[in-house]
C-alpha cells in the first residue's frame, strides 16, 4: 500500500482505532456496533423494508473496518427474505489492512462470524473495484478503493438504503461535496433510504435538494442527532427473466454461474457437448493481457484475473498450478515488463521481473532470457470447471440456426425451423459459433492445435509458445491459423510445436520426446479487431460474451457476472469506462460494423 492510500491508521488508550489522516476514530470501543445498529441500520428501516425483496442493495460511503458490513450481514442471516440475495456496494479511499481491521473487528465477538467472513475475502489495496464473495450470507461485497467521486460515478448500481459514513464534513469535505450528493441521487432506486450520524447544514440541504425528505432523530450515545432521508416514490420488483445461453464452453459455464448466483435458472444450449469447442482441453493457462501503455486495459485484465483467482480456487478439482512465468520474446520486453510490474493495478508482488538465472531456477533448465512470473495467474482443469458451474443447470443438446424477437422473448429456432425455447434474455456464448448468429460482429477465426506428452511435468510457462501441467502430462503449443473454421489435428501441426517448444525450452522438448507419442487437439477461437472481449447489450434483451481469444479462462467469470448483471438490472462489478471498453457498441459506427483485421500471434 502506498503512503497516498494509507489512513495513517492509530490506536488509542483503550484500543479504538484512529485515521491520522483525518483525525477522527472509526467508531467508539464502548458503542460502536450498537451505534452502527442504531444510525445505520435502524436508520435505512432494516430488515422491515427488505421484507418481500428478492434483491436487496446497500450502498456505502466509508468502508473504514468494515464494521457496518458486519453488522448488516449479521442482520441479514438473521433476517433476509427467503432466497433473498444482499449486494453491498462500499467505497475506501485509504484502506486498512487484514490485520487491521482484524484487530478492529475483534471488540464485537457477537459478530463474529460475520466479522470472519468479511476478513477471509478482505480486498487487495489496489485502486478499482473489487467483487468479493459471501456465500455463507448470499451475499457479494464490490468494495471500490480510491476517491469516492469517482467510484459513484463508475459504479453501475441503484442502492436501496445507503451508509454515509464518512469522517464528518468538516475533517472530510470530498465525501459530502456537491458532486458526491449529486451522484448518490443518481444511484438511488426508487423508495430508496439515506441514514447518516452528521447533521450538519449542508448535508441536510444538499439531500432536500435533490429530493430527499431529511429527518433529525435521536442520536445515538454522546451524539444528541443524527439524520435519516427517503425518497418518497415507490420501487416495483421485475420478475425474473426466463435466460437461454447459446454456448457450454466457459463463457456459457460462467454465465450459468453467474445467474445461478442471482436466484436464476437459465437454460443452457449446447450444439455437441460442454466443452466440445475452444475449452476443452487438458489444460488451461489463466492469464491476463499485459498492457504497459494503456493502464485502462491493464486494470481490465487485473481485475479478471482477481475474480478468476478467487472463483478457480473456490471450484473442487480446478486449480492445477499457481505463478505462470511469461518468458521474454523481444530485447524491448526487458522494460516493458518492468514499466509493467510496476502498474498500480497489480497487488504487492503480483508481477515480479526475473533474470535469466532466476527463470532457470524457476523452470529447472537452462534458459536464455528473463522473464515476468505473474504469481496470481493460474493453470486449471477445464473440465472441473465446466462440470461444476453447469451442474446446477439445464443443457439442452440442439444447434441453433436462427434466433427471431416477438413480443413474447426470443425463439430459439433449429435447422428444421422449429422452435427450441423461448427466453425473455438470450446470450451468445458460443465462441466462434457467434459470428454465425450475428454476422454483423466483427469477428475473426483463429485454429490452434496443442499437444500432450503423457508422464511429463513443468511449471507453467508461456512465451508466445506455452507449456502447462495437465496433472498426468503436459499441454503444450499451440499453432495459430487464421481464417481456418473447419481445422483437423495433423501431424505437421504436431512438429510445430514440437519444435516451438524444443527452441526455447530444450531440455523440456527432449523429455516430452522421451515420452513417446503425443496426443493432439485443435479448437477454433473467436478474435475481435482491437484483441478485446466483446460483452455486453446488442438490443432488446440479447446479449453477447465472445471474441476471447486466448484469454478466456481469465476473463469469462468476471464478464459473465456483468452481463448478468446488465440483463437484471443488477450492480456491475465492472466500472462504467470498462465496460464501454468491450460493449459490443464501440463496433458501431455512421459508416456501420467495423471489419476484422489482423491481429499479434503474441496476444492471442
Amino acid at each position: 500500500m502506498t503512503d497516498d492510500r494509507s489512513p495513517r491508521l492509530l490506536w488509542t488508550d483503550d484500543g479504538a482505532p484512529r485515521s491520522g489522516r483525518f483525525d477522527d476514530v472509526y467508531f467508539s470501543r464502548e458503542d460502536g456496533l450498537a451505534e452502527s445498529r442504531a444510525v445505520f441500520l435502524s436508520g435505512c428501516g432494516l430488515p422491515d423494508i427488505w421484507r418481500e425483496r428478492r434483491r436487496f442493495t446497500v450502498a456505502e460511503l466509508g468502508f473504514g473496518t468494515g464494521l457496518n458490513i458486519a453488522a448488516l450481514l449479521d442482520l441479514w442471516r438473521q433476517e433476509r427474505p427467503q432466497g433473498g440475495r444482499l449486494h453491498i456496494f462500499s467505497v475506501e479511499g485509504f484502506p486498512l489492512s487484514r490485520d487491521e481491521a482484524a484487530r478492529a473487528l475483534a471488540a464485537w465477538p457477537e459478530i463474529a462470524d460475520a466479522a470472519q467472513a468479511l476478513l477471509a475475502a478482505w480486498p487487495r489495496a489496489t485502486p478499482g473495484l473489487h467483487r468479493l464473495d459471501l456465500p455463507a450470507f448470499d451475499a457479494v461485497l464490490d468494495l471500490y478503493v480510491g476517491p469516492v467521486e469517482t467510484a459513484l460515478a463508475q459504479w453501475a448500481g441503484q442502492a436501496d438504503a445507503w451508509f454515509l459514513d464518512g469522517f464528518a464534513p468538516s475533517t472530510n469535505p470530498d465525501m459530502w461535496s456537491d458532486t458526491v450528493m449529486d451522484l448518490i441521487a443518481a444511484r438511488s432506486a426508487p423508495g430508496a433510504r439515506i441514514a447518516t450520524f452528521t447533521v450538519a447544514g449542508q448535508v441536510r440541504r444538499g439531500l432536500a435538494a435533490r429530493g430527499f425528505r431529511v429527518e433529525k432523530r435521536p442520536g445515538h450515545g454522546r451524539k444528541r442527532e443524527r439524520l435519516e432521508a427517503w425518497r418518497e416514490d415507490v420501487d416495483v420488483e421485475r420478475a425474473p427473466p426466463s435466460v437461454a445461453i447459446i454456448g457450454a464452453g466457459i463463457a456459457g459455464a460462467a454465465l450459468a454461474r453467474a445467474f445461478g448466483a442471482l436466484g436464476l435458472h437459465p437454460t443452457v444450449v449446447e450444439a455437441d457437448r460442454p466443452g466440445a469447442g475452444a475449452s476443452g482441453f487438458d489444460a488451461s493457462l489463466v492469464t491476463p493481457r499485459l498492457d504497459a501503455g494503456d493502464r485502462e486495459i491493464a486494470a481490465l485484465y487485473a481485475t479478471a484475473l482477481e475474480r478468476a483467482g478467487a472463483l478457480y480456487a473456490a471450484t473442487p478439482g480446478a486449480v492445477l498450478a499457481g505463478g505462470v512465468l511469461q518468458l521474454e520474446q523481444m530485447p524491448r520486453d526487458v522494460k516493458r515488463h518492468l514499466k509493467i510490474a510496476a502498474q498500480d493495478v497489480w497487488s504487492d508482488g503480483g508481477m515480479t521481473v526475473l533474470d535469466a538465472d532466476a527463470c532457470a531456477g524457476h523452470l529447472a533448465e537452462p534458459c536464455e532470457t528473463g522473464g515476468l512470473l505473474m504469481r496470481d495467474a493460474l493453470a486449471i482443469r477445464p473440465q472441473a470447471v465446466l462440470d461444476d458451474w453447469l451442474s446446477a443447470v439445464d443443457v439442452k443438446s440442439a444447434t441453433v440456426v436462427d434466433l427471431q424477437p416477438g413480443e413474447d422473448g426470443w425463439r430459439l429456432i433449429d435447422g428444421s425451423g422449429g422452435t427450441i425455447l423461448k427466453a425473455d434474455v438470450v446470450v451468445l456464448a458460443a465462441g466462434w459459433g457467434n459470428a454465425a448468429l450475428r454476422t454483423s460482429m466483427p469477428l475473426a477465426p483463429v485454429a490452434g492445435q496443442a499437444d500432450v506428452a503423457a508422464g511429463v511435468d513443468s511449471p507453467p510457462v508461456a512465451w508466445g509458445g506455452y507449456a502447462v501441467p495437465t496433472g498426468s502430462g503436459l499441454l503444450f503449443g499451440a499453432t495459430h491459423d487464421r481464417g481456418v473454421t473447419t481445422p483437423t489435428p495433423s501431424g505437421d501441426a504436431t512438429a510445430r510445436n514440437r519444435a516451438t517448444l524444443a527452441g526455447r525450452l530444450p531440455e523440456l522438448g527432449r523429455r516430452v520426446d522421451a515420452s513417446g507419442q503425443t496426443r493432439s487437439r485443435v479448437a477454433v477461437r473467436a478474435t475481435t479487431p482491437d484483441r478485446l472481449p466483446v460483452a455486453g447489450p446488442l438490443g432488446d434483451g440479447l446479449f453477447i460474451l465472445g471474441g476471447l481469444g486466448s484469454r478466456g479462462f481469465c476473463v469469462a467469470p468476471l464478464l459473465a457476472e456483468h452481463i448478468v448483471a446488465l440483463a437484471c438490472a443488477a450492480p456491475s462489478p465492472l466500472t462504467r469506462d470498462l465496460a464501454a471498453r468491450i460493449a459490443p457498441q464501440r463496433f458501431i459506427s455512421r459508416e456501420g460494423l467495423a471489419q476484422p483485421d489482423g491481429t499479434s500471434d503474441a496476444d492471442l
